[in-house]
């Protein structure tokens, strides 16, 4: 353990840590342990990510230097990778949108040429 690892209490750090893997996991970014696959619930990684913020006020001015750094960088790689995610969700639902309205255009061609 390096020296400043010291300044953090390690429940602190455990609490923190298991979040981030937990929000990690429900962005479908990490294999659930349980199912074996890539599960993604982008309400539940963002309630988690929630839950660190209303952390990281309620403990303002009670944690080390260290503390605070670790729950800032965690806070800013998982909001980076949430709207990652969530850019993915949109194109995604864009491009499936585009499709449908192609074949439905695709479909009312065929219709037109069979009279």
């Amino acid at each position: 353990m390096n020296e400043n690892a010291k300044d953090v209490n390690v429940n602190f750090f455990q609490l923190v840590v298991s979040l981030q893997a937990g929000a990690m996991q429900q962005m479908g970014k990490v294999i659930s342990p349980v199912s074996g696959k890539v599960e993604r619930d982008l309400e539940l990684a963002k309630a988690t990510i929630d839950m660190l913020t209303m952390l990281d006020k309620k403990t303002k001015g009670n944690l080390s230097d260290d503390e605070e750094k670790l729950l800032g960088h965690v806070l800013y790689e998982l909001r980076l990778n949430y709207v990652e995610e969530s850019k993915k969700d949109l194109s995604e639902s864009k491009d499936s949108g585009t499709k449908k309205t192609d074949d439905a255009v695709n479909d009312e061609s065929e219709t037109d040429n069979s009279n």
